[in-house]
Protein backbone atom coordinates (compact mmCIF):
# COMPACT_ATOMS: atom_id res chain seq x y z
CA UNK A 1 0.00 0.00 0.00
CA UNK A 2 1.29 3.48 -0.87
CA UNK A 3 2.06 5.33 2.34
CA UNK A 4 1.13 8.69 0.87
CA UNK A 5 -1.66 9.37 3.36
CA UNK A 6 0.50 10.37 6.33
CA UNK A 7 -0.87 13.90 6.54
CA UNK A 8 -4.45 12.69 6.27
CA UNK A 9 -3.88 9.95 8.82
CA UNK A 10 -2.55 12.50 11.30
CA UNK A 11 -5.90 14.26 11.23
CA UNK A 12 -7.95 11.07 11.68
CA UNK A 13 -7.93 10.99 15.51
CA UNK A 14 -9.44 14.47 15.51
CA UNK A 15 -11.93 13.54 12.80
CA UNK A 16 -13.04 10.40 14.61
CA UNK A 17 -13.26 12.22 17.95
CA UNK A 18 -15.25 15.02 16.33
CA UNK A 19 -17.62 12.50 14.75
CA UNK A 20 -18.11 10.82 18.13
CA UNK A 21 -18.65 14.15 19.86
CA UNK A 22 -21.19 15.19 17.20
CA UNK A 23 -23.09 11.93 17.62
CA UNK A 24 -23.11 12.43 21.39
CA UNK A 25 -24.65 15.88 20.94
CA UNK A 26 -27.28 14.42 18.61
CA UNK A 27 -28.06 11.63 21.05
CA UNK A 28 -28.30 14.09 23.91
CA UNK A 29 -31.26 15.68 22.16
CA UNK A 30 -33.08 12.39 21.53
CA UNK A 31 -35.34 10.31 23.73
CA UNK A 32 -33.90 7.36 25.63
CA UNK A 33 -33.07 4.17 23.81
CA UNK A 34 -30.95 1.18 24.70
CA UNK A 35 -28.09 -0.80 23.36
CA UNK A 36 -26.82 -3.15 20.75
CA UNK A 37 -24.04 -5.18 19.25
CA UNK A 38 -25.64 -7.87 17.08
CA UNK A 39 -26.20 -8.74 13.45
CA UNK A 40 -29.80 -9.21 12.34
CA UNK A 41 -30.25 -8.50 8.59
CA UNK A 42 -31.77 -5.10 7.93
CA UNK A 43 -31.58 -2.20 5.50
CA UNK A 44 -28.58 0.14 5.27
CA UNK A 45 -27.62 1.93 8.47
CA UNK A 46 -26.64 5.02 6.54
CA UNK A 47 -29.97 5.05 4.70
CA UNK A 48 -31.85 5.19 7.95
CA UNK A 49 -29.70 7.19 10.36
CA UNK A 50 -31.50 10.50 9.80
CA UNK A 51 -35.01 9.06 10.10
CA UNK A 52 -34.09 6.94 13.10
CA UNK A 53 -32.55 9.84 14.99
CA UNK A 54 -35.46 12.14 14.16
CA UNK A 55 -38.35 9.81 14.93
CA UNK A 56 -36.93 7.13 17.19
CA UNK A 57 -38.00 4.41 14.75
CA UNK A 58 -36.32 2.80 11.72
CA UNK A 59 -37.22 3.95 8.25
CA UNK A 60 -35.89 2.75 4.90
CA UNK A 61 -34.80 5.34 2.36
CA UNK A 62 -34.94 4.57 -1.35
CA UNK A 63 -31.64 3.78 -3.04
CA UNK A 64 -30.48 5.46 -6.22
CA UNK A 65 -30.61 2.62 -8.70
CA UNK A 66 -27.22 1.23 -9.67
CA UNK A 67 -25.19 4.26 -8.58
CA UNK A 68 -21.92 3.13 -6.95
CA UNK A 69 -21.80 3.74 -3.21
CA UNK A 70 -19.53 6.47 -1.87
CA UNK A 71 -16.53 5.06 -0.06
CA UNK A 72 -13.24 6.43 1.32
CA UNK A 73 -11.31 3.28 0.44
CA UNK A 74 -10.93 0.78 -2.39
CA UNK A 75 -9.34 -2.50 -1.31
CA UNK A 76 -7.21 -4.65 -3.57
CA UNK A 77 -9.73 -7.35 -4.60
CA UNK A 78 -7.01 -9.99 -4.46
CA UNK A 79 -6.44 -9.26 -0.76
CA UNK A 80 -10.05 -9.21 0.42
CA UNK A 81 -10.60 -12.39 2.51
CA UNK A 82 -12.64 -15.08 0.75
CA UNK A 83 -12.02 -17.97 3.13
CA UNK A 84 -12.26 -18.34 6.89
CA UNK A 85 -8.53 -18.88 7.15
CA UNK A 86 -7.82 -15.60 5.34
CA UNK A 87 -10.43 -13.79 7.44
CA UNK A 88 -9.02 -15.13 10.70
CA UNK A 89 -5.56 -13.93 9.72
CA UNK A 90 -6.93 -10.45 9.01
CA UNK A 91 -8.88 -10.28 12.29
CA UNK A 92 -5.81 -11.43 14.24
CA UNK A 93 -3.65 -8.75 12.62
CA UNK A 94 -6.15 -5.91 13.17
CA UNK A 95 -7.74 -6.50 16.62
CA UNK A 96 -5.86 -4.43 19.21
CA UNK A 97 -3.63 -6.09 21.78
CA UNK A 98 -3.49 -4.48 25.24
CA UNK A 99 -0.23 -2.64 24.48
CA UNK A 100 -1.83 -0.93 21.47
CA UNK A 101 -4.38 0.78 23.72
CA UNK A 102 -1.66 2.67 25.57
CA UNK A 103 0.37 2.68 28.74
CA UNK A 104 -0.98 0.73 31.68
CA UNK A 105 -3.22 -1.67 29.78
CA UNK A 106 -3.06 -5.44 30.25
CA UNK A 107 -5.11 -8.40 29.02
CA UNK A 108 -8.31 -9.29 30.84
CA UNK A 109 -9.16 -12.88 31.73
CA UNK A 110 -10.20 -14.23 29.30
CA UNK A 111 -8.08 -12.16 26.93
CA UNK A 112 -10.04 -13.02 23.77
CA UNK A 113 -13.33 -14.42 22.52
CA UNK A 114 -13.93 -18.09 21.75
CA UNK A 115 -12.64 -18.91 18.23
CA UNK A 116 -15.30 -19.60 15.62
CA UNK A 117 -18.00 -17.57 17.37
CA UNK A 118 -19.62 -14.14 17.07
CA UNK A 119 -21.48 -11.98 19.62
CA UNK A 120 -25.27 -12.02 19.17
CA UNK A 121 -28.07 -10.24 21.03
CA UNK A 122 -30.72 -12.94 21.43
CA UNK A 123 -34.51 -12.67 21.53
CA UNK A 124 -34.43 -12.18 25.33
CA UNK A 125 -31.99 -9.25 25.00
CA UNK A 126 -29.06 -11.25 26.34
CA UNK A 127 -25.60 -11.18 24.81
CA UNK A 128 -24.15 -14.55 23.93
CA UNK A 129 -21.61 -16.01 21.54
CA UNK A 130 -22.85 -18.29 18.78
CA UNK A 131 -21.17 -20.23 15.96
CA UNK A 132 -20.35 -18.09 12.93
CA UNK A 133 -23.27 -17.73 10.49
CA UNK A 134 -22.69 -18.04 6.76
CA UNK A 135 -22.49 -14.25 6.42
CA UNK A 136 -19.45 -14.01 8.72
CA UNK A 137 -16.03 -15.45 7.86
CA UNK A 138 -14.30 -14.60 11.14
CA UNK A 139 -14.79 -12.62 14.33
CA UNK A 140 -12.33 -11.84 17.10
CA UNK A 141 -12.71 -9.78 20.26
CA UNK A 142 -9.79 -8.89 22.52
CA UNK A 143 -10.41 -7.66 26.06
CA UNK A 144 -8.03 -5.28 27.85
CA UNK A 145 -8.04 -3.28 31.08
CA UNK A 146 -6.22 -0.79 33.25
CA UNK A 147 -6.24 -2.18 36.80
CA UNK A 148 -7.75 -0.12 39.60
CA UNK A 149 -5.48 2.15 41.63
CA UNK A 150 -5.91 4.10 44.86
CA UNK A 151 -7.69 6.94 43.06
CA UNK A 152 -9.10 5.30 39.92
CA UNK A 153 -11.41 2.40 39.18
CA UNK A 154 -10.81 -0.50 36.80
CA UNK A 155 -11.16 0.62 33.18
CA UNK A 156 -12.23 -2.12 30.73
CA UNK A 157 -12.14 -1.93 26.93
CA UNK A 158 -12.83 -4.26 24.01
CA UNK A 159 -11.54 -4.26 20.43
CA UNK A 160 -13.43 -6.49 17.99
CA UNK A 161 -12.99 -7.26 14.29
CA UNK A 162 -15.61 -9.05 12.20
CA UNK A 163 -14.88 -10.04 8.60
CA UNK A 164 -18.03 -10.54 6.54
CA UNK A 165 -18.58 -12.52 3.39
CA UNK A 166 -19.86 -9.47 1.47
CA UNK A 167 -20.12 -5.69 1.82
CA UNK A 168 -23.88 -6.04 2.15
CA UNK A 169 -23.47 -8.42 5.09
CA UNK A 170 -21.20 -5.90 6.80
CA UNK A 171 -23.63 -3.05 6.08
CA UNK A 172 -26.48 -5.07 7.58
CA UNK A 173 -24.53 -5.44 10.81
CA UNK A 174 -24.33 -1.65 11.09
CA UNK A 175 -28.07 -1.36 10.43
CA UNK A 176 -28.84 -3.94 13.12
CA UNK A 177 -26.54 -2.17 15.56
CA UNK A 178 -28.37 1.10 14.98
CA UNK A 179 -31.78 -0.49 15.64
CA UNK A 180 -31.04 -2.75 18.59
CA UNK A 181 -31.69 -0.04 21.22
CA UNK A 182 -35.24 0.11 19.88
CA UNK A 183 -35.68 -3.64 20.30
CA UNK A 184 -34.02 -4.07 23.70
CA UNK A 185 -34.39 -1.33 26.30
CA UNK A 186 -32.00 -3.17 28.58
CA UNK A 187 -29.45 -5.82 27.69
CA UNK A 188 -27.83 -8.54 29.79
CA UNK A 189 -24.08 -8.88 29.31
CA UNK A 190 -23.30 -11.31 32.14
CA UNK A 191 -25.21 -12.60 35.15
CA UNK A 192 -24.63 -9.43 37.17
CA UNK A 193 -23.83 -6.96 34.36
CA UNK A 194 -26.28 -5.02 32.19
CA UNK A 195 -26.32 -2.15 29.69
CA UNK A 196 -29.15 0.37 29.87
CA UNK A 197 -30.26 3.92 28.92
CA UNK A 198 -28.57 3.45 25.57
CA UNK A 199 -29.07 5.56 22.45
CA UNK A 200 -27.54 5.24 19.00
CA UNK A 201 -26.80 7.39 15.96
CA UNK A 202 -25.11 6.71 12.61
CA UNK A 203 -22.67 8.84 10.65
CA UNK A 204 -22.23 7.50 7.10
CA UNK A 205 -19.28 8.47 4.95
CA UNK A 206 -19.47 12.07 3.77
CA UNK A 207 -21.65 13.27 6.65
CA UNK A 208 -20.45 15.14 9.71
CA UNK A 209 -16.71 14.60 10.09
CA UNK A 210 -16.72 11.08 8.68
CA UNK A 211 -14.17 11.02 5.87
CA UNK A 212 -12.49 7.84 7.11
CA UNK A 213 -15.05 4.98 7.01
CA UNK A 214 -18.01 3.73 5.00
CA UNK A 215 -20.25 4.04 8.03
CA UNK A 216 -20.10 4.40 11.80
CA UNK A 217 -22.61 3.83 14.59
CA UNK A 218 -22.07 5.37 18.02
CA UNK A 219 -23.94 4.16 21.09
CA UNK A 220 -23.85 5.76 24.53
CA UNK A 221 -25.46 4.59 27.75
CA UNK A 222 -24.82 3.16 31.20
CA UNK A 223 -23.08 -0.03 32.30
CA UNK A 224 -24.65 -1.51 35.42
CA UNK A 225 -22.75 -3.89 37.68
CA UNK A 226 -24.83 -4.68 40.74
CA UNK A 227 -25.75 -1.25 42.16
CA UNK A 228 -22.83 0.51 40.46
CA UNK A 229 -23.40 2.56 37.29
CA UNK A 230 -20.72 3.73 34.85
CA UNK A 231 -20.63 5.47 31.49
CA UNK A 232 -20.68 3.10 28.52
CA UNK A 233 -19.48 3.86 24.99
CA UNK A 234 -19.64 1.59 21.95
CA UNK A 235 -18.47 2.46 18.43
CA UNK A 236 -18.90 0.25 15.35
CA UNK A 237 -17.13 1.28 12.13
CA UNK A 238 -17.28 -0.31 8.68
CA UNK A 239 -14.68 -0.31 5.94
CA UNK A 240 -15.70 -2.58 3.06
CA UNK A 241 -16.43 -6.10 4.33
CA UNK A 242 -14.79 -5.44 7.71
CA UNK A 243 -16.53 -4.05 10.78
CA UNK A 244 -14.53 -2.78 13.73
CA UNK A 245 -16.03 -2.41 17.20
CA UNK A 246 -14.62 -0.59 20.20
CA UNK A 247 -16.33 -0.57 23.58
CA UNK A 248 -15.26 1.35 26.67
CA UNK A 249 -16.70 0.81 30.14
CA UNK A 250 -16.06 3.90 32.27
CA UNK A 251 -14.61 3.89 35.76
CA UNK A 252 -14.13 6.24 38.69
CA UNK A 253 -11.51 8.87 37.92
CA UNK A 254 -11.87 8.82 34.11
CA UNK A 255 -13.58 11.69 32.27
CA UNK A 256 -15.86 11.22 29.26
CA UNK A 257 -13.20 12.97 27.19
CA UNK A 258 -10.61 10.39 28.20
CA UNK A 259 -12.97 7.55 27.31
CA UNK A 260 -13.72 9.04 23.89
CA UNK A 261 -9.99 9.55 23.26
CA UNK A 262 -9.24 5.90 23.98
CA UNK A 263 -12.06 4.90 21.62
CA UNK A 264 -11.11 7.24 18.78
CA UNK A 265 -7.42 6.26 18.94
CA UNK A 266 -8.38 2.57 18.87
CA UNK A 267 -10.63 3.17 15.86
CA UNK A 268 -7.90 5.02 13.97
CA UNK A 269 -5.32 2.33 14.70
CA UNK A 270 -7.57 -0.49 13.49
CA UNK A 271 -8.74 1.44 10.42
CA UNK A 272 -5.12 2.03 9.42
CA UNK A 273 -4.43 -1.68 9.94
CA UNK A 274 -7.34 -2.69 7.69
CA UNK A 275 -6.12 -0.34 4.98
CA UNK A 276 -2.61 -1.76 5.22
CA UNK A 277 -3.73 -5.41 5.28
CA UNK A 278 -6.12 -5.04 2.35
CA UNK A 279 -3.55 -3.17 0.30
CA UNK A 280 -5.94 -0.66 -1.23
CA UNK A 281 -5.20 2.91 -2.22
CA UNK A 282 -7.62 5.55 -0.91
Amino acid sequence: MDDNTGGRRASWPWRVAASIAGAAVLLGGCGSGDDGKAADPSASASARSTASAASGSPSVSPTSGDAPPLTPFQADPARVPRTRQQAEALATAVALNPQAWGAGFRAQRPAASTPGTVAVLDEQCRWERRPLPGSVLASLSRYSEIPATADKGELKVTAAVTVHATVRDADEQLAATLEEPLRCREQQVRTDERIAKLMSAATPYGQGNNNYADDQVVEIGSYLTGDAEQVYRWYVTRLGTVTLAVSVKGATGYSNGELDKYASNANVTMLNSVRFELGGDS
